[in-house]
């Protein structure tokens, strides 16, 4: 566990140090030596905001401590924090401030401040977690897919099962499988178990999930706020204390069960891929 914790500080400490040069969001993962997929659900977990909003915010920290302490010009800290015009520095500055970057330069100024991340984690047991680790042959699924962008994926993606709902392509919607893009956006799919011979409904495609050990989560309550808890907790508590497993592949699935009478009885899973070490 010291390992992985120290890895994780060492992405932070590598954002610390760049906050006026472009980031990217490989670059930050490989220094946890974590795939971007996993890195930002990690981060959110363990920090309580996105990889994004984190940058942002401790940019506008220091360009207001910049902007406040000196004759700094505003365009100078813009372009210096990574923002092409003034204008789009001031709208920034001011969604996290609450006032105009020239208004920081006033004394008396009420700025807000972010101080740097330091992850320090306590396993204390204080959540329980139902779970088990199976191994499973590899399978295939049939659905829709959409892509989502991982900073409002909690905000959207239920929304996007209430529009699929409307207008269900005959699809049962047993899973819902995150896959990674590129780092920053993922492919969602409302899915089913493909059956090879049963047509395929129009609109919809099938992927592979390949063979696997997989971690099986437990989740009881009203969606999406059950599985959007044990997310929380898995990347939160369980991870750092896992051994003798390691995460893989840039994917996670979601099972849902059909739907209880009461809400507070609805059950679902979350799988997380993992190789033996």
């Amino acid at each position: 566990m010291r390992g992985w914790i120290e890895g994780f500080q060492a992405s932070i400490d590598f954002i610390e140090q760049n906050l006026t040069e472009a980031l990217d969001i490989e670059t930050v993962a490989a220094r946890a030596a974590l795939s971007p997929f996993y890195y930002q659900r990690i981060f959110g977990a363990l920090c309580g905001m996105t990889v994004g909003e984190y940058i942002r915010a401790r940019r506008m920290t220091l360009a207001a401590q910049e902007l406040s302490g000196s004759a700094a010009r505003v365009i100078d800290v813009a372009v210096k924090y990574g923002y092409d015009s003034p204008d789009s520095f001031a709208k920034a500055f001011q969604r996290f401030h609450g006032l105009a970057p020239s208004q920081a330069k006033e004394p008396g100024a009420n700025l807000r401040s972010l101080a740097p991340m330091h992850i320090k984690i306590a396993l204390e047991g204080g959540n329980m977690l139902d779970y088990c680790i199976v191994e499973k042959a590899p399978f295939t699924i049939v659905g829709v897919k959409r892509r989502f962008d991982i900073e409002t994926s909690y905000q959207e993606i239920p929304k996007n099962w209430k529009e699929w709902q409307k207008d269900m392509k005959g699809l049962k919607g047993m899973f819902g499988v995150c896959m990674d893009m590129n780092g920053r956006d993922f492919d969602y799919w409302i899915a089913d178990l493909y059956i090879p011979w049963e047509d395929i409904t129009e609109g919809c495609q099938t992927a592979l999930i390949p063979a696997s050990h997989w971690a099986q989560f437990v989740c009881r309550g009203p969606l999406p706020e059950s599985l959007q808890w044990v997310n929380t907790q898995i990347w939160s508590e369980w991870l750092p204390s896992l051994t003798g497993y390691a995460l893989a592949g840039n994917y996670s699935i979601e099972i849902y069960m059909p739907p209880a009478e009461d809400p507070a009885d609805t059950l679902s899973y979350i799988w997380v891929p993992l190789k033996k070490l």
